[in-house]
């Protein structure tokens, strides 16, 4: 799993520098103010939680590869595509029930942390 969600998180990461440098430059001038902050709000998500998925996998690494750790990988990387993914499309097409997908993305990260924090503190429970 280390390796797995590792690479996905630093893939992530990567993703969101690229998408974030092309706002600056490419979009800059062709969206709303309102629209490229949509778009910025997703690049700004997608990071932290590809650098989340790169801490997950750090903490597989510790904790061993329970369930739980493994769904909060799962639904980290499911987020990113819901959440980050439908602030995209929404911002650069306009149609704006692309927004209805949005919460569904917020509320795997929501649980993704919260599985993460259980497993993490249910291993060093187990190690005391």
């Amino acid at each position: 799993m280390f390796n797995k969600y590792g690479a996905y998180g630093a893939i992530h990461a990567l993703v969101a520098v690229v998408l974030g440098a092309f706002a600056a430059h490419a979009l800059k001038d062709r969206l709303t103010a309102e629209m490229l902050n949509v778009f910025e709000t997703g690049v700004r998500y997608h990071m932290y939680h590809g650098i989340g998925l790169l801490l997950i996998a750090l903490a597989s690494d510790r904790v061993g590869q329970q369930r739980g750790i493994r769904w909060a990988a799962r639904l980290m990387h499911i987020g990113i595509f819901l959440f980050s993914g439908s602030l995209y499309a929404l911002s650069l097409s306009g149609i704006k029930p692309l927004g209805i997908i949005t919460p569904f993305g917020g509320i795997a990260f929501i649980v993704a942390w919260a599985m993460a924090a259980y497993a993490i503190w249910k291993a060093k429970s187990n190690q005391e």
